[in-house]
């Protein structure tokens, strides 16, 4: 029979070798998100059927479910907020992502080594290691991001890494070759050898990178929603029947596709602000307000409003915390790039904005 085995330890060669040792055996894999506490492990645990946990004391054993013959990957994509849910990804989807991110990288195994320094409890940190044992590229392993290590593994001969966009100002991005930068809301510009990525978890990663599918991979937008096909799906959410029909896969993600065929992401679908009976999406005001050069960090939402139903709030960390830039001025700037519906009309100063451990902002804790 084959089993669902929890990972409950820090990525390192440990790590890595019981994914192996799991492969080779016939079984799947869940990685452990380790910030979370042992209340909530333990139900991810007891809920998904796990039959064996590793952990760095050993192996414990229950009587848990049995999981399909090809089934490499179970990723619980909610694990601080409702009840978890487990991502089901096969053998094939993981070897076709690694497959076709080496492809468009011009990945070679005998120069290039991957870092993997982001949670391997989120796809995009497992997906380097799966990446490295498909394709056979050296892997070098961090059990959380620190820039300064980073930064000193690429000098050392690492040359290729995943990170969130929050990271980029933190370290001298030029020490690899490639960056692949995903998660959260990703700036206009950014380093010559980043690549904008495009993915989730039920993808197997990301498969578009700057705009453009993989190979293999196809885009439709249907109603305003992105729609993906491609090799690398997810098989269905553990417990549940299959979630692809015909082969599609409708995100949840709204964009639009340019006249070169460039995929343009402009938020979810669930994250649409409505104004004044007008449809505005945060993610394409975000963007031209970090271009404004006076936001750390930024974050759009909609907060209730009589009038409006609700309004554009602009959430933001400041790069000057003593100067708090009048909502005029940032309307007037933003006038010729937005729709009059769509500029805010307020803006409020936080510390810091909520973010789950993939980078991505969550707005209803807001």
């Amino acid at each position: 029979m084959n089993k669902l085995i929890a990972i409950d330890m820090p990525c390192g060669d440990f790590f890595v070798n019981c994914v192996r040792a799991a492969w080779d055996a016939g079984d799947a894999v869940l990685p452990i998100d380790q910030r979370l506490p042992q209340s909530l492990k333990q139900q991810i645990i007891e809920g998904f059927g796990v039959g064996v946990v590793v952990d760095e004391s050993g192996e414990s054993t229950f009587n848990g479910r049995e999981i399909g013959t090809d089934d490499a990957l179970v990723i619980s994509t909610s694990g601080t907020t409702g009840t978890p849910k487990g991502v089901v990804l096969t053998h094939d989807a993981m070897k076709a992502s690694s497959e076709m991110t080496s492809l468009a990288l011009s990945v070679d195994p005998s120069l290039d080594t991957w870092l993997c320094c982001l949670p391997v409890s989120h796809i995009g940190g497992f997906s380097v290691i799966s990446r490295a044992i498909h394709t056979g590229t050296e892997l070098r392993t961090h059990e959380y991001f620190d820039a300064s290590r980073c930064e000193q593994t690429g000098r050392d001969g690492a040359s290729l890494v995943s990170v969130v966009p929050t990271v980029l100002e933190r370290f001298d991005t030029s020490v690899f070759r490639k960056l692949l930068v995903g998660g959260s809301a990703i700036p206009s510009s950014l380093p010559p050898n980043a690549v904008a990525t495009y993915g989730m978890t039920e993808t197997g990663s990301g498969i578009v990178y700057n705009g453009s599918p993989l190979e293999g991979v196809k885009i439709e937008i249907r109603e305003g929603e992105i729609y993906v096909q491609s090799p690398s799906l997810f098989r269905t959410y553990l417990g549940q029947s299959p979630k692809v029909k015909n082969n599609w896969f409708g995100t949840g993600d709204a964009g639009y596709l340019t006249e070169a065929g460039k995929l343009v992401v402009t938020g979810r679908l669930d994250d649409a602000i409505v104004t004044g009976g007008e449809k505005v999406w945060p993610a394409l005001i975000e963007k031209h307000l970090h271009s404004l050069g006076l936001f750390q960090e930024v974050a759009v939402i909609g907060r209730p409003s009589n009038e409006w139903g609700q309004i554009v709030t602009a959430v933001v960390i400041l790069n000057n915390p003593n100067k708090v830039p009048p909502i005029e001025n940032i309307r007037e700037q933003l006038d010729p790039l937005l729709p009059r519906y769509a500029l805010p009309k307020a803006i409020e100063v936080v510390d810091s904005l909520p973010r789950n451990i993939a980078g991505k902002i969550l707005r209803n804790n807001i």
